[in-house]
This record gives C-alpha cells, sequence and structure tokens, in this order.
C-alpha cells in the first residue's frame, strides 16, 4: 500500500513526507527533476509533471492513497483535473487534496476559485476524499520578514475582521494523519472537510503588536493598500500572480478569514496538542535572525 505525495519539493509537501517516513509509511514521491529531490532514505522517487499524462499514470500506477498539492500557477484548475481524472483511472479510492479555507466565498480570486472548481469535481464525481482548507500560512510571512525587520512596518494586508493563520508543520502534520487515517481504513471513507486554522483570529494591528514585543521595539501594520501591496509583489513574482494575490488580500480586508465554530478544538483533538501560535513563529524567526 503506496502514499503518493505530490508537491513533495515545496514545503507543505516535504513535511508530509517527513510525516508519513517518522510513522512508517510507504511514500512514492512525484517530483519535476529527481536529481535536486532530498528526502528520507526509503521514499521512491518518480519523475513526473501534472500534463505529462504518461508520467502521471506510471506514478500512480500501484498507488492506494494520494495527497494532491497545485501550486499556483495560470493552469493550477487543469493541472489539479488531469491529476484526479488519471487518479480515478488509475483505481485510486482515497484521496487527500490541499485546498483553501472560503473556497466558495473568495470566488473572484482565481487561485481560491480554482480550488473550489475542483473541490466541485471531487463532490460530484462522488470521490473518496478528504478536503483540506487551510486558512493563511503563517510562514507565508517570512517573505515580508525584512520589512518588519528593517523598516518597522508590518505590511501585509490583513485588516481588522482577522485571520485564522496556521503554521505550515500543522498542516503537514495534520495532512500525514489523514493520509494514514484513509490508507489504513478497511473500506474507503466517505467524502470529508476540515478546515485548517490556527488557534487565534488575528488582525493587522495583533501582528504588528507581536512583532513589537518579539523585537522589543515599535512595529507598525501598514497592509491597508492593495494597490502598494501589489506593486511591491511584482518585484518578485509575475504581474498575474500580484494580481491574484491583491484581490486576495481585498478579501482579507472585507471578509476576513475566520475559523467555524468548533475548527481549534477539532485540530487540537486530531493533533493531541495545541496548535502552533503566531507569536511562536515570530520568536523563532526573530531568533534566527
Amino acid at each position: 500500500m503506496t502514499i503518493l505525495v505530490t508537491g513533495a519539493t515545496g514545503n507543505v509537501g516535504s513535511q508530509i513526507i517527513e510525516q508519513l517516513v517518522k510513522r512508517g509509511a510507504d511514500v512514492r514521491a512525484l517530483v519535476r527533476d529527481p536529481s535536486k529531490a532530498v528526502f528520507p532514505a526509503g521514499v521512491n522517487v518518480v519523475q513526473g509533471d501534472f500534463l505529462d499524462i504518461d508520467s502521471l499514470r506510471n506514478a500512480m500506477s500501484g498507488v492506494s492513497t494520494l495527497f494532491l498539492l497545485n501550486a499556483v500557477v495560470p493552469d493550477e484548475f487543469t493541472q489539479a483535473l488531469v491529476a484526479l481524472n488519471v487518479a480515478r483511472s488509475a483505481g485510486i479510492e482515497r484521496i487527500v487534496y490541499l485546498s483553501v479555507i472560503h473556497a466558495d466565498v473568495y470566488v473572484n480570486v482565481p487561485h481560491f476559485a480554482g480550488k473550489f472548481g475542483v473541490e466541485r469535481m471531487i463532490e460530484q464525481m462522488g470521490m473518496n476524499a478528504t478536503i483540506l482548507r487551510p486558512a493563511y500560512f503563517i510562514q507565508n510571512d517570512l517573505m515580508i520578514k525584512d520589512a518588519i525587520t528593517g523598516y518597522g512596518v508590518y505590511p501585509m494586508p490583513v485588516g481588522d475582521k482577522g485571520l485564522a493563520m496556521i503554521d505550515v508543520r500543522d498542516i503537514a502534520e495534520i495532512a500525514a494523519l489523514e493520509l494514514l487515517r484513509r490508507e489504513r481504513a478497511a473500506q474507503p471513507l466517505p467524502l470529508d472537510r476540515i478546515n485548517l486554522v490556527g488557534p487565534e483570529t488575528l488582525t493587522g494591528t495583533d501582528i504588528a503588536a507581536i512583532w513589537s514585543e518579539v523585537l522589543a521595539r515599535p512595529i507598525s501594520y501598514g497592509g491597508g493598500d492593495t494597490a502598494a501591496f501589489e506593486q511591491n509583489l511584482k518585484q518578485f513574482m509575475p504581474p498575474w500572480m500580484a494580481y491574484d494575490m491583491r484581490l486576495m488580500g481585498e478579501r482579507f480586508l472585507t471578509d476576513g478569514m475566520l475559523p467555524d465554530g468548533g475548527d481549534v478544538e477539532r485540530l487540537t483533538a486530531l493533533l493531541g496538542r495545541p496548535l502552533r501560535r503566531y507569536h511562536d513563529f515570530a520568536s523563532e524567526t526573530a531568533a534566527a535572525a
């Protein structure tokens, strides 16, 4: 019985593989370039690409459980649908898909809308899957570390509604546990959705205050200007992606990214420990600087 992990060299996928190996799973990793893949001993590395159908068929041959993660790219939706169709043809009936929280609410944000379309396929095709819906990744703020530490400003457009930010390490561990739950079940388990959230819902002002405490100097919140946010992002990502992120930021400001009742308790029970807090991340980041 083999678990195939896609997005295997990314921040989430690589940590899922570590969690699975630690728990004794038989793991196969799908990568574009095997020469750049560094995994724990025992992981079977296969070369492939979501748009290379033959390579996908080869990667999914003999697989019992699939972890599907698609990067934010222009054809993300097509890649995901292709992967699910190939998985279905391969007889894979145990799937964990990494979507995003409020995919059905942030309908104008391209990568949210694409993931919601994938969720609809999973549901309409009657696929046995867990849809993981993570909120904002805490580690995304590593991209703006220099603005925080160098300029004293937290520039992410979080707003005053609040985001239930979650640590990537918690996402990976929960995903691994869910993959193993499905893998080890006597029969394929029915569709389930799990919101992945952090233990607290933080506003932009809250986060600036955390950084002020950790760095022992004033950090201000300056994230309300989404046009400026887009322009800054264009310095290190394609314009279409910067615009996508701007649209997401605008929904942060108008809607927030809030947990449902019972989300935190469910995740705490799954992990058997408290969820990691933003303050922990900020302290670790400051100590490593």
